[in-house]
């Protein structure tokens, strides 16, 4: 179904991307999930087509375009079969290498930004920690400064990318001061001494992206590797949050919309009792809801993206739009899994690739529960906004 997002260069890019998509990752992303990561040559591959530069100014490689093809991009990527490739890709173009974009120097995109946007170099974006996930304000990893360099001390877990990254965004605190107030970014190689990967984490699904469990001891950091001012972290991570939040939420509507399409199919095929078992009404009213809640997604989505991509602060608009979207595919993935029957239950069929894919939705870059704690706030629904 089209949208009043879209513009018809929006609609012929998505032609070319799901056509690149179909022939040279699709194919191919049952050896991912096999390997456990999604390999440099499709990051490369990409970078000659221009997909890791879609939002970036052509002065550093990018092409300059805006949001919503991006998000175009995404959309069509998070429909290749499997949900690690597209989280793979994503972290490296929407939250890793974004920071440097919106805060960097022109050095460090220089430097950094230009071979990201080659392919040549992996990003991933170190926040969460063992002891600090949804809540950023906790981070123990520290940064202190001695002299030219800072010294780095601390571990981040589930990072995307975190093994194979050739650099990594690191939050650590750089003052002993109130916690919204003592976080800073630095861009951390991970070629430098005192980086380890602890090891590479087994997850139940997005399998074709590495996740990696990381280590900093006595790093040392270069001044000029810190992105920004010292102690203005926190306000740039909860900036790039938006965007990372309207990302999981228009690739669940995404993902949603293929199984849909996908169950669809099968429901039509499969044969029970002499007839396709789209004979029975029970199932045709199930794809329906699952169609209305898919919808229902989108706009909140879709609006919340629209605003954000003209400079609107959306931190409510983009907490609604992940939190229902999240949730949403887990429900149309558990239906159609359950439409699918026994089939549903066998590791031949894709969805049951979808539904474990899907279950990330709601806990990646922020819980369920924690968007409703910052719903209560924003609409003042409790005390303390």
């Amino acid at each position: 179904m089209s949208h009043w997002i879209f513009t018809e260069e929006h609609k012929i890019f998505r032609k070319s991307v799901r056509k690149f998509i179909e022939k040279e990752v699709t194919p191919y992303v049952e050896q991912y999930e096999e390997a456990g990561e999604t390999p440099r040559v499709l990051f490369e591959r990409m970078a000659e087509l221009g997909f890791l530069g879609i939002k970036y100014p052509e002065e550093y490689g990018g092409l300059g375009l805006d949001l919503v093809t991006e998000m175009v991009f995404l959309e069509e990527l998070s429909k290749c079969g499997a949900g690690g490739t597209g989280a793979a890709i994503g972290a490296h173009i929407g939250i890793a290498t974004t920071p440097i974009w919106r805060f960097g120097s022109h050095e460090q995109k220089e430097k950094y930004l230009v071979p990201a946007i080659k392919g040549e170099k992996i990003a991933a974006l170190g926040i969460t920690e063992p002891g600090a996930g949804s809540d950023v304000s906790s981070i123990a990893t520290k940064a202190v400064r001695e002299g030219d360099h800072y010294i780095l001390n601390g571990s981040k877990t589930f990072i995307t990318n975190g093994v194979n990254a050739d650099f990594i965004i690191v939050a650590a605190k750089t003052a002993d001061s109130l916690p919204h107030m003592s976080l800073s970014l630095f861009i951390v190689e991970t070629a430098w001494e005192g980086f380890s990967v602890g090891k590479k984490l087994d997850k139940l699904g997005w399998r074709s992206s590495d996740t990696g469990e990381l280590y900093f001891e006595n790093m040392k950091i270069p001044v000029e590797n810190m992105i920004g001012e010292e102690n203005e972290g926190f306000k740039k991570i909860m900036v790039n949050f938006q965007w990372e939040r309207l990302t999981m939420a228009f690739t669940s509507v995404a993902l949603a919309e293929k199984v849909l399409e996908e169950t669809v199919q099968y429901a039509r095929d499969r044969k029970q009792f002499g007839d396709s078992i789209l004979q029975f009404q029970v199932l045709r009213h199930k794809l329906v809801d699952m169609a209305v809640d898919i919808e229902k997604a989108k706009n909140i989505t879709y609006r919340a993206v629209e605003q954000y991509s003209k400079g609107v602060n959306v931190t409510t608009e983009a907490t609604m739009a992940k939190a229902y979207a999240a949730e949403m595919v887990n429900r149309v993935c558990d239906e159609a899994l359950q439409i699918h029957g026994g089939n549903g239950y066998m590791m031949e069929y894709p969805i049951q690739r979808y539904w474990r894919d899907a279950r990330l939705q709601p806990i990646g870059g922020g819980t369920t529960q924690i968007m409703r704690e910052i719903l209560s706030k924003r609409l003042k629904i409790t005390d303390g906004f």
